[in-house]
């Protein structure tokens, strides 16, 4: 497959690139859901030899589906995937899909295979949301060939989950297992479509749990990490542990070529059932919401804080009125721990908060001025949707600093305004006139709101917090772009 420059593949088929070919589906017929619940025992690790998965899949495999979305019209294009590693070498594929023999040019344009799983024998289906998402129509088909219509009940884009329903009865399904009691090294296996061939079994070990991959359009999901040979058409298909209980939902992977390159990516399986009973229950996902902006501690935060290791989630700014702010979150906090788990990077949080229950009161633990103290905090709702301000583009009057790379100038009360600032704080950069500033990603327009944890309201009062800035000092900006505010090092070279 030809690179796509930092762009996931889309739910429809693309030309040229991957789409859903006719699996075939010799297994036996469809058994009741008896056997399915039944667990198998785990083989014994002591000796030599490698477990024996036959029994797993005997009893699995008929309550795994191929799920097959048609579309009435062209697809979109795929979107951008945000967070991605900016390395040449290294795409990083989101979704995958089904490839038949000989696709007509109808079909790629107007159909995607992914994969599926039985959960409960009166119909219900689990799937990724990509392998569905706008399609016209959803068939599933069974491993005894029956190919029924497929009502989506809802979905959810963050989670990357889809809920599916079938007008049938007495279906085998799986057993849902535990995701979280799993380990790195435990056997896991996988039952799926890849590239259209039915009921493919691979399998692996757990390379890591809590995975996380960076900002994206998934902060809320922490993956299980596996070495299980996962292709295009495994999207949406189960993984199962060695009790034959299904601990997670194949999902992603990482490849400069579109095919397995030993890591992959499943959503742990209590993710995704906690979406499934939200959808019964009122149609929709809810999750939880601290009220912060937070980025991780690297070690130039760390060495300008004066910590002693470089972890933690640092607060960036927090959200007016939200649980974060009427607990005494400030800005400057690191956060360490949330309602009992470590926070070892700023990417841990948003999972654990987002699983939350609003309304659920919970403590965080935080360091500020190298004091450790923990806050109860009421979590509240994420809503769909949030807006920003930007400040405006007035001359005023400006000061550098040539150590730096940049000059700022104040803030007109019009731009204050539009950020929702108080007098005193912010301004905004002017120019960008050196490697150092150019270096930290820092742009025209950007507004500076502290410098060391100092707040600066005037140009005046920035010249003043960097006047002793000397070659190999690191200096910690909170900056805010349009509607996102983070903290920013800037490293000035030493003369040496």
């Amino acid at each position: 497959m030809n690179r796509m420059p930092l762009r996931t593949l889309a739910c429809c088929v693309l030309v040229g690139l991957v789409t859903a070919g006719c699996a075939q589906a010799e297994a036996p017929a469809a058994q009741t859901d008896a056997p399915a619940a039944q667990s198998a025992p785990a083989p014994n690790m002591a000796g030599a030899s490698l477990p024996d998965f036959t029994g797993i899949v005997q009893r699995n495999a008929p309550a795994v589906v191929h799920v097959e979305a048609k579309y009435n019209g062209r697809r979109r294009e795929p979107r951008m995937q945000a967070g991605m590693p900016d390395d040449p070498q290294l795409e990083f594929f989101r979704r995958f899909f089904g490839m038949p023999m000989m696709p007509s040019p109808e079909e790629q344009e107007h159909t995607s295979l992914g994969s599926g799983f039985v959960i409960s024998s009166d119909g219900y289906i689990l799937t990724n949301n990509h392998v569905v998402e706008g399609a016209d129509a959803v068939t599933v088909r069974l491993q005894d060939r029956r190919t029924l219509t497929a009502k989506v009940v809802g979905t959810d884009p963050n989670y990357d989950i889809a809920l599916l329903k079938v007008d049938a009865k007495g279906l085998p399904s799986v057993t849902i297992g535990d995701s979280r009691a799993l380990k790195p090294g435990q056997w896991v296996l996988a039952i799926g479509s890849p590239f259209g061939l039915d009921y493919t079994v691979t399998q692996g070990i757990v390379s890591a749990v809590g995975r996380n991959l960076g900002s994206g359009d998934q902060p809320y999901t922490s993956f299980i990490q596996t070495d299980v040979p996962i292709n295009r058409g495994n999207s949406g298909g189960p993984l199962f542990n060695l009790q034959g209980q299904v601990v997670g939902i194949n999902s992603q992977i990482y490849s400069n070529t579109g095919g397995y390159l030993g890591v992959a990516f499943s959503i742990p399986i209590d993710v995704a059932m906690n979406a499934v009973k939200q959808i019964k229950d009122h149609g929709y996902v809810t999750r939880g919401q601290l009220g912060v902006q937070v980025r991780g501690v690297d070690s130039d935060i760390a060495k300008a804080l004066k910590l002693d290791n470089a972890q933690g989630a640092i607060v960036a700014d927090v959200t007016d009125g939200s649980g974060a702010a009427r607990a005494g979150i400030q800005p400057g906090d690191v956060i360490l721990g949330y309602n009992g788990q470590p926070i070892r990077d700023a990417a841990d949080l948003p999972p654990l908060v987002g699983m939350t229950k609003p309304g659920t009161r919970v403590p965080v633990e935080i360091l500020r001025d190298g004091k450790k103290q923990t806050l109860q905090v009421t979590i509240g709702e994420m809503p769909h949707g949030k807006a920003g301000a930007t400040g405006g583009d007035h001359p005023a009057a400006s000061s550098g600093s040539a150590a730096l790379g940049l000059s700022v100038r104040d803030l007109d009360e019009d731009a204050r305004q539009q950020l929702d600032l108080p007098k005193g704080e912010g301004v905004v950069i002017a120019d960008i006139t050196g490697p150092v500033a150019a270096r930290a990603g820092l742009q025209p327009g950007d507004v500076i709101l502290r410098v060391n944890q100092q707040k600066v309201g005037s140009a005046a009062a920035f010249r003043a917090a960097t006047r002793d800035v000397k070659p190999g000092d690191t200096i910690l900006l909170l900056v805010r772009r349009d509607d996102v505010t983070n903290f920013v090092t800037l490293t000035v070279p030493s003369d040496k």
